[in-house]
């Protein structure tokens, strides 16, 4: 049993979760690592590090590919992931799963795979302006290729979608709706479970940007009713380059291809067209990432079990009874409250579902300013859009590092 595993069924204590995540144990300019940008990229425990490490001195050998106890092993464990995955998930069936690079390669194959089928000239695609560029380039492209329309839903003052707007999008040419669970900038949870609903009565699909949404949120996608749904496994504290595509079965046996190649294939000679196998064709079989499944599967295995996900929220709880993080300047109605001329970052106890494990700045903060190890401290956020973002192996006392930092950027700039 992994210390994750243990300290969650003895009760949450975070710092016995925190011996558990190797990385967190350095020093950053001589102080403590604050590790504030798990948004990103959530960092990975002992459990995960030490299965990738065992496949490679154990058990290394091609999945599917082999008769020999090393390639029996591998197997096995690449297909428990995907039991795994399914439970994760509450897909139907395990073969409604498809092991991707992650969340981009995964609305990459629906689009590239599903999209090149069905989409025709005229049609339309409807987005939101929430999006990570991940869940609109690849239906920019789709919609140049094919010469159809790309509709986007805005976003009021307060960052919530106008569903109002949305149904007034929908139409008898729409073919796809693609939005994300939660807002990789804002933070906003979207009310999926109802956007689907409107999608699939104008008669469109609807796929589910998952990405921000799988390490915080129990889902399942039966009760969404999602057709395709798409996350990433470095955020769940899972390996790199591994992800999950959840797409319905009718739907993926009705695809083409995605990639040609090994693994996708019942059959192929130099004479006769391939034989694809079938739902999973439209997958590729990349070899160099049957390695992170084990580690995947692990990451898995600790997710979402009863009563969990409120002893995982403890710490992040913290956000809102550590109070206002005050700067002076303009503020915007989408980064902080304004309180007498002072804008403020904290958690906003805001009437709609909120992904409250994320904090942004002040308006009058700029992409150009450095982040906040510039100020000699030890937090470590992105420095691109600053933007703090908390995992449950987080702390008051990182929170409060947070708040210091902040502090001392608006003296060095002010």
């Amino acid at each position: 049993m992994s210390m994750i595993a243990s300290v969650i069924s003895a009760g949450f204590d975070v710092d016995k979760v925190r011996e558990d995540f190797p990385v967190l144990k350095q020093r950053i300019h001589g102080k403590p690592l604050v590790y504030l940008d798990s948004a990103a990229t959530a960092q990975k425990p002992f459990a995960v590090i030490d299965a990738i490490r065992k496949f490679h001195e154990v058990d290394c050998a091609n999945i599917h590919r082999g008769v020999h106890e090393l390639s029996q092993r591998s197997t096995a464990a690449y297909e428990e992931t995907r039991i795994k995955a399914k439970r994760f998930l509450n897909a139907r069936a395990k073969n409604e799963l498809i092991f991707v690079r992650g969340t981009t390669e995964g609305i990459n194959l629906v689009a590239s795979s599903w999209g090149r089928k069905n989409v025709k000239a005229g049609d339309e695609i409807v987005i939101s302006t929430l999006e990570h560029h991940s869940n609109i380039v690849p239906w920019q492209m789709l919609c140049e290729e094919k010469g159809a329309r790309l509709r986007v839903i805005p976003v009021d003052d307060r960052g919530e979608l106008l569903l109002e707007e949305y149904e007034k999008l929908l139409g008898p040419r729409t073919r796809m709706v693609a939005v994300g669970h939660v807002s990789n900038a804002l933070g906003t949870i979207n009310p999926v479970r109802q956007i689907v609903e409107m999608a699939h009565r104008a008669g469109a699909l609807a796929l589910i940007d998952g990405a921000q949404a799988a390490p915080h949120l129990k889902i399942d996608v039966q009760a969404l009713d999602a057709d395709f749904y798409a996350f990433s496994g470095h955020k769940v504290i899972g390996p790199t380059g591994i992800g999950i595509l959840y797409g319905k079965a009718r739907l993926l046996n009705a695809m083409p291809p995605y990639q040609g190649g090994g693994d996708m294939i019942k059959s192929v000679t130099s004479k006769r067209p391939y034989t694809p196998t079938c739902p999973t064709s439209s997958k590729p079989a990349p070899q160099h990432r049957r390695r992170h499944r084990p580690g995947r599967g692990l990451r898995l295995r600790h997710a979402h079990r009863p009563g969990q996900y409120r002893r995982l929220r403890a710490p992040t709880a913290g956000l809102r009874h550590r109070g206002a993080f005050a700067h002076s300047g303009p503020s915007h109605p989408r980064h902080g409250a304004r309180e007498g001329g002072r804008a403020l970052v904290r958690h906003r106890r805001h009437p709609s579902p909120r992904y409250r494990h994320r904090a942004r700045p002040p308006g009058n903060c700029r992409a150009h300013r450095p982040p906040l190890r510039a100020a000699g401290d030890g937090p470590f956020r992105r420095a691109r859009h600053h933007r703090a973002s908390l995992a449950f192996y987080n702390t008051f006392a990182e929170i409060d590092a947070l708040a210091a930092g902040l502090a001392k950027v608006k003296e060095i700039f002010s």
